[in-house]
């Protein structure tokens, strides 16, 4: 059972799918926008097709340096997004993520997932307020999109 450990995050982004999707795709355009507002990314590298992976920072207001290392395990094309969330470089595993792109036309909704290793650590994500951070970044990329 995964309940006590998912957290879902959607947003309706006013743009089409194939536009969402190439601001989540273009390595070069999701390092513009990935992020809580006044946070930026510094990429080591990125490769985001199946099999992949992206290692960065991500820079707090304050400075703070926050490593992470996501490993891409499924990518089709303007659906679906997998991927594993690690602390840092080959890190322990904290979580496992999805992203799904759903075309309603002109808009998008785009759905976050993720499953957390352990109660605990989405018990401990909520209390520093990654649902509302996670929202942020879904508004990062909306107004990516309309640019």
């Amino acid at each position: 059972m995964t309940a006590d450990r998912t957290m879902v995050l959607e947003r309706i982004i006013d743009a089409p799918v194939s536009v969402v999707w190439q601001a989540w795709a273009d390595p070069n355009a999701l390092p513009q926008w990935w992020g809580p507002n006044g946070f930026t990314c510094r990429t080591d590298r990125i490769d985001l097709r199946e099999g992949g992976e992206w290692v960065f920072d991500m820079i707090g207001p304050d400075g703070t340096v926050y490593p992470n290392h996501h490993k891409i395990t499924a990518h089709d094309p303007e659906r679906h997004i997998a991927y594993t969330l690690h602390w840092g470089e080959n890190g322990p595993k904290h979580a496992d993520a999805t992203v799904d792109f759903d075309d309603l036309g002109d808009t998008t909704k785009v759905t976050m997932r993720m499953v957390f290793i352990t109660a605990k650590e989405f018990e401990d994500a909520k209390g520093f307020g990654a649902v509302e951070l996670g929202l942020q970044t879904l508004g990062k990329l909306d107004a990516f999109v309309k640019r």
